[in-house]
């Protein structure tokens, strides 16, 4: 379907949005596909995935489901619920138990993380919906440079701070654990 007409501002600025509540009816309803989220009110269709984005998230997925504590549950292209979003990350590190999100997706991620392989403007945008949502760190994983940009501090729907890591470098996640990125993207090759 062409969007072009969504790269004019005007047209941009009469779109309508969608609450989260609308997005869940009309999921219900079969009226969107399945595999979209609603990212600031606007359901946008999922990008079908390359072997190698899928590759960096079990990489990832692995290494977090290995080494956090219980406190944590690891989330994998799983739905946070926002105020006016509810995107579908790579992976997203929760504090909880899987049965406290029996019956509400979880609001609320200690540190959120997409890797973009064809997809770099669109998870660079989302930086802007997880500051609003008060995430503590958010992650783009660039595995075609062997970068990771980390956001960090919200404030007021923006990170005030993003450093750049390469494959040298190692990242201190939550404080407590330590990720070695020569250890993911050394794989890749």
């Amino acid at each position: 379907m062409p969007i072009a007409i969504l790269e004019n501002a005007c047209v941009r600025e009469q779109v309508i949005s969608i609450s989260v509540n609308q997005y869940h009816k009309m999921n219900e309803l079969g009226i969107i596909p399945e595999k979209t989220e609603l990212v600031d009110g606007v359901v946008l269709e999922k990008m079908s995935k390359s072997p190698l984005h899928s590759y960096i998230v079990f990489l990832l997925n692995d290494f977090f489901a290995k080494h956090l504590s219980e406190m944590y549950i690891v989330r994998k292209e799983e739905p946070l619920t926002f105020k006016h979003s509810e995107p579908e990350p790579d992976i997203a590190i929760v504090k909880g138990q899987m049965k406290d999100f029996k019956t509400a997706h979880p609001n609320h991620a200690e540190l959120v993380i997409e890797v973009a392989i064809s997809s770099l403007k669109l998870d660079r945008a989302k930086s802007d919906v997880y500051a609003l949502a008060e995430i503590p760190e958010y992650w783009v994983v660039i595995p075609t440079k062997k970068q990771i940009e980390v956001y960090t501090i919200p404030d007021n729907g923006r990170y005030k701070v993003v450093q750049i890591y390469r494959q040298t470098d190692k990242i201190e996640v939550m404080r407590d654990l330590i990720l070695d990125l020569g250890k993911i993207f050394d794989l890749c090759d």
